[in-house]
């Protein structure tokens, strides 16, 4: 299935799926405009965060590190394990810094090992993308980081207006994917980065279960973004890999974004 790409800005068409709730990968950290250098910690937690739901045990990354003027800065020495606690159970999650010195976008990425979902008999991994800018200079959002499949930003991640829309195109292997369904999560419940809990969610999930958008023959989508926060969007499937350990793999795309209400 096709949707026409909106020629202006308008709010893609939405459709519900039958699942009550969707999971995502997160790296996350509740600072993404950074005023002075230093570490920025940052969460990577694997979790359903539009209800304060269930929390997947995370395994340590294969890949985490983040991209700043082109270069790549490898993370992966500054994981350390953490249990992650949400309303209904804990698990296992990292935690984690970001060394934000010169200006500009720091793009951070995770290629989490595969998750095996019992209730589905498959295994998920979910190539995960957020961002950080310091003192508001654009220098990498808007370039692909080469992973076998992401979803490309067409609007500033870290300078979204509530109110307004939200445009991504769907890659695999560098290539456009068109009719994939993307599912979209907003953070409700934030993480506790002190603590390791999650705070209360601020609002529910829509009665009718996930939210979906379609990318277009192109591979482009669009969403109105009703609401300040942090949004997330995953594009199921759209990863080369589709096979792990002899049982299904689901190579997801995930990007997360930051919007903002005008004052």
């Amino acid at each position: 299935m096709n949707v026409v790409r909106p020629l202006l800005a308008g709010i893609a068409s939405l459709c519900m799926s039958g699942a009550a709730s969707a999971h995502f990968q997160l790296a996350y950290t509740p600072e993404t405009m950074i005023a002075r250098p230093g570490d920025v910690p940052v969460k990577l937690i694997f979790w359903h965060p539009f209800e304060n739901g269930h929390v997947m045990d995370m395994a340590r990354p294969l890949e985490f590190y983040a991209v700043h003027r082109g270069e790549k800065i490898d993370l992966m020495d500054r994981l350390s394990p953490i249990t992650f606690t949400g309303a209904s159970n804990a698990g296992a999650a990292f935690d984690a810094s970001v060394p934000v010195k010169r200006s500009g976008d720091y793009v951070l990425v995770v290629v989490p090992a595969p998750y095996f979902e019992p209730s589905e008999e498959i295994y998920i991994q979910q190539i995960t993308k957020s961002y950080l800018n310091r003192n508001t200079i654009p220098t990498d959002w808007e370039a692909p980081q080469g992973l076998p499949t992401e979803i490309l930003p067409l609007n500033k991640p870290t300078n979204v207006i509530a109110g307004s829309t939200f445009t991504g195109r769907v890659l695999s292997a560098g290539k456009s994917i068109p009719g994939v369904g993307i599912e979209v999560e907003y953070m409700a419940a934030e993480p506790d980065m002190t603590t390791n809990t999650a705070g209360p969610a601020t609002i529910v999930p829509p009665p009718a279960g996930t939210l979906v958008v379609m990318s277009d023959e192109n591979g482009y989508f669009t969403f109105g973004i009703p609401k300040a926060g942090f949004w997330g969007f995953a594009a199921l499937g759209t990863g080369p890999e589709k096979e792990f350990e002899g049982k299904e793999l689901s190579q997801d795309a995930v990007i997360w974004i930051r919007a903002w209400d005008i004052e």
